[in-house]
């Protein structure tokens, strides 16, 4: 699909960066330094991070349209682009239903574009999926200080999804800083360690928690709402499986 009319649009969010480029090439005038996928994103301006944008270029790049989310950016930046005059939208995502309606509402209601013939297969993808036997588990995302995922929280809802009970998911707080030492004393079954935020790897990371299986999954597939989730019931499952292998 190629030359696709619609709103100019500036994209905050690396997740939705993908799902419009994908659905409409050409509607994206500004993303982020972190937007990555699709890896060729045209004449696109970089208007910096997402909890650091430079306000001053997104307004200088008179979008129809911004696109954020309430977790990955901040509220003083998108208080100043609408005190611009530009349109913000702002999705909030805690669970994979919401992700799907957000996500139906952005290309419909907002782009005024059909719905994606990809959303409908994600969602196809996952109604298909069979749970794994259940098993506990906790989900670091940084470390120096560790933090953990805690309640109401998107990849949390996928793992659940995939027989991975969050043991944090009760926590008061979403995303708690827990130490190691608690941590490798939960009892839990295994560890899932994505690539993102923080990039864990076979080299750092498990080596924390001696002893306790560890998946190293894909953040984009563990933490991104988009065309992503088309492949990641399969992707994820395969990286629990292999780290459970005997």
């Amino acid at each position: 699909m190629t030359g696709v009319r619609g709103p100019r649009t500036v994209s905050l969010v690396p997740s939705l960066t993908e799902a419009v480029e994908v659905t409409a090439p050409g509607l994206l005038v500004g993303v982020t330094d972190w937007c990555t996928h699709p890896a060729d994103l045209g004449a696109a301006v970089r208007v910096g991070g997402t909890k650091n944008p430079d306000v001053r270029a997104v307004i200088a790049l008179r979008p129809d349209l911004v696109v954020a989310n309430e977790e990955e950016n901040r509220a003083q930046d998108l208080d100043a682009l609408r005190a611009a005059g530009l349109r913000v939208l702002v999705t909030e995502v805690r669970d994979l239903p919401g992700a799907l309606r957000e996500l139906e509402a952005l290309f419909t209601d907002a782009l005024g574009l059909a719905r994606p013939g990809w959303l409908a297969d994600a969602g196809a993808a996952w109604e298909r999926v069979v749970p794994q036997r259940a098993r506990s588990a906790f989900v670091p995302v940084w470390r120096r200080p560790w933090m953990v995922l805690g309640r109401d929280t998107f990849a949390g809802d996928l793992l659940a999804r995939l027989g991975v009970r969050n043991v944090y998911a009760g926590h008061a707080e979403r995303y708690p800083r827990v130490p190691a030492g608690e941590l490798r004393a939960a009892g839990c079954d295994l560890v899932v360690l994505p690539d993102e935020p923080y990039p864990f790897a076979a080299g750092d990371g498990p080596e924390a928690f001696p002893g306790l299986p560890a998946a190293l999954v894909s953040g984009r597939h563990l933490t991104w709402y988009g065309p992503s989730l088309t492949e990641a019931p399969t992707v994820l499952a395969e990286a629990l499986r292999a780290a459970l292998r005997p």
